[in-house]
């Protein structure tokens, strides 16, 4: 407690500040406060960044600046990764309380949520976008940054959402989150000559592992939880136990039991063709992509020839808006695929610069 005292509560200046910054918030500025809040330091506006950046990318006539933005997204998307991860571990472990579930009703605001208070995750991802947009933009650009930093953590704290302590917090994650990402890109050259150094048969290993994974959490959730059961875990996630009788979304789920044997059979299909790619000489990361896919396309199959259905535990939201349920063998397949688009775009600009300077070559001759 002396521990949480000093370093939380800041000896009660963080609970003093949180006061300070939540009560002189006029309520005409609340609508600013909401939108940087729910619009513009949201989490699930990470795909829009991704798609900004490559729609950039597409834009600009310079290679090496191209291979840069590229190589941000690569970036973005580890670091929101870590960081999410991170920052979703601290909320369970500490569990500490809103400022809701500390002063009741002496706040503005509608806040419901009285758990899960450090770290904030909207502050978090405010980092992540800063911190990967920093090296693309001028000083004008940066001070924006900057300051769109600083606004996402006052408007959780002037909605009373998260204490000081939380916003701090979340800004240490994503800069660091950024920070680790930028040196784990650095030194993925050496790391890809270890990876294709290494025999075949390591990509069999990691399907393998996606699967043994996967099915061992899905085991876990039916025999922990009963059927239909659902657990709030953070104010965007809870652990559920249903099925899915039919494809990603859902789809075909009510078709009358005949689409459980034609997506084995699509899936038994595909996995023989991604071991056949696998036996070929891959560059690591497509690789990496395929047998990731690999690994999850067999962990839901197995589902559907013992269970019946894919189980599904992993339930995120935002409000009343659920994403469909998904389960590790989605995310296997979602990471092989994001391996893949990566593969294929870094072999994609390496071309573009090559012919650029072969070009360039031919020009001077």
């Amino acid at each position: 407690m002396m521990t949480k005292f000093f370093l939380y509560d800041w000896g009660g200046l963080n609970g003093v500040l949180f006061e300070v910054i939540h009560h002189n918030t006029p309520s005409i500025l609340m609508p600013l406060a909401w939108i940087f809040s729910n619009l513009l330091g949201n989490y699930w506006g990470a795909p829009l960044v991704i798609l900004g950046l490559w729609i950039s990318s597409r834009q600009v006539q310079d290679n090496s600046h191209v291979l840069t933005i590229r190589h941000q997204i690569s970036q973005f998307a580890l670091a929101f990764g870590l960081s999410l991860a991170i920052a979703t571990t601290l909320k369970l472990l500490c569990d500490f309380p809103r400022p809701a579930a500390v002063f009741g009703n002496l706040l503005q605001g509608d806040s419901t949520d009285w758990h899960y208070s450090l770290p904030s995750g909207h502050s978090t991802y405010a980092a992540l976008v800063a911190g990967v947009l920093w090296p693309l933009v001028g000083i004008r650009c940066r001070f924006a940054l900057g300051l769109y930093v600083i606004l996402v953590g006052w408007s959780r704290i002037a909605l009373a959402m998260h204490f000081p302590a939380d916003v701090l917090a979340g800004w240490v994650i994503g800069f660091s989150g950024v920070a680790m990402t930028k040196r784990l890109l650095a030194a993925f050259p050496a790391i890809s000559n270890i990876i294709k150094a290494m025999p075949g048969h390591v990509w069999y290993v990691l399907a393998s592992v996606v699967l043994l994974v996967d099915q061992s959490t899905k085991s876990a959730v039916a025999y922990t939880f009963t059927f239909g059961e659902q657990i709030r875990v953070t104010s965007f996630f809870n652990l559920v136990h249903i099925t899915n009788d039919g494809a990603a979304f859902s789809l075909l789920a009510n078709a009358g039991g005949w689409q459980r044997y034609v997506f084995i059979l699509l899936a038994l299909g595909a996995s023989i063709w991604m071991v056949q790619k696998l036996r070929q000489r891959l560059p690591p990361l497509e690789a990496a992509g395929f047998s990731l896919i690999l690994g999850g396309a067999l962990g839901n199959v197995v589902d559907r020839i013992v269970r019946g259905a894919v189980v599904d535990f992993l339930d995120f939201y935002w409000q009343a808006a659920h994403w469909p349920s998904f389960n590790l063998a989605d995310v296997a397949i979602f990471l092989g695929v994001i391996c893949l688009f990566a593969s294929t775009t870094n072999r994609s600009g390496n071309n573009e610069l090559g012919q650029k300077i072969q070009h360039g070559s031919s020009y001077r001759d």
